[in-house]
């Protein structure tokens, strides 16, 4: 099996729907079926419990808790309310929508390269802590940055339990991250991994390099197809290669950390 991981964040944007007659073996929802990351059921039925019990509470703002409004908002609260009886499909399906997901182009993958995604990837997940991407899960919304009354920041409630299994599945990996800060902040980073590494993406604009922020989430979904593609188990394979919006490593702007054994990978475009 390679001997790296790929941490990622989930999508906002979820496909609706999905298969009724799932198999149970892969139900979240039951105390005793199997999914990757099983030992979380317990937390995850008792945050769905809290979350549901939320939507009947008059004192809440869902509007916040939800950071959506109108429409988006009344689909939210019905999918939350659902999320014991609906339908289930994969991660990797569900998320589809999200930009980082279709820039993964998992469809015009070879076949060992989707099998590479399927094991290696690790989703990040408000309502469900950590998932595999062919984990079978129902729609919901729950953002990881989230503030539930009995449960408190959502990122918060998740670090103890998301920490102990996620350091558990890293040991001497080389980790991939993709995540954003808010869901780097439900992670206790125990440094069991090999080494890490980061990419950061910089383009010339008015007359200087800046960080690309809009639009970096594509960009890290072409770097993911990247490195199923070409089963990177070390850094050196990345400091050759031209991403396809044509950014390049700058050697210059990199940099290793010895105490959390990241790297930090600066990719430039002028």
């Amino acid at each position: 099996m390679p001997n790296f991981a790929i941490l990622l964040p989930p999508a906002e944007g979820k496909v609706e729907g999905g298969n009724p007659f799932a198999p149970d073996m892969f139900d979240y929802r039951a105390s005793n079926t199997f999914n990757y990351f099983n030992d979380l059921n317990a937390e995850r039925r008792y945050l769905i419990d809290r979350l549901q019990a939320t939507l009947d509470d008059d004192s809440v703002d869902l509007a916040t808790l939800f950071g959506v409004k109108g429409d988006a908002l009344e689909e939210a609260v019905r999918v939350n309310r659902a999320v014991y009886k609906a339908p289930l499909m994969s991660a990797l399906d569900r998320y589809g929508p999200g930009v980082l997901y279709k820039a993964m182009d998992f469809g015009g993958l070879p076949t060992g390269a989707q099998r590479r995604l399927l094991e290696q990837g690790i989703v990040f997940s408000g309502l469900f802590g950590l998932l595999r991407p062919d984990d079978l899960i129902p729609n919901y919304r729950l953002r990881m940055d989230a503030v539930l009354p009995e449960i408190g920041k959502v990122s918060q409630y998740w670090r103890p339990h998301l920490s102990r299994a996620l350091n558990r599945a890293l040991e001497e990996r080389l980790v991939w991250n993709m995540l954003p800060g808010v869901h780097e902040e439900s992670w206790d980073n125990g440094v069991t991994y090999h080494s890490m590494v980061r990419v950061r993406f910089l383009r010339f604009s008015d007359g200087e390099m800046k960080p690309v922020t809009h639009g970096v989430k594509p960009l890290r979904g072409r770097l993911v197809n990247f490195i199923v593609r070409e089963t990177l188990e070390e850094v050196e394979p990345l400091m050759e290669w031209r991403h396809p919006d044509g950014y390049v490593v700058d050697r210059d702007a990199c940099s290793y950390d010895e105490t959390t054994r990241t790297h930090e990978i600066v990719m430039v475009r002028h």
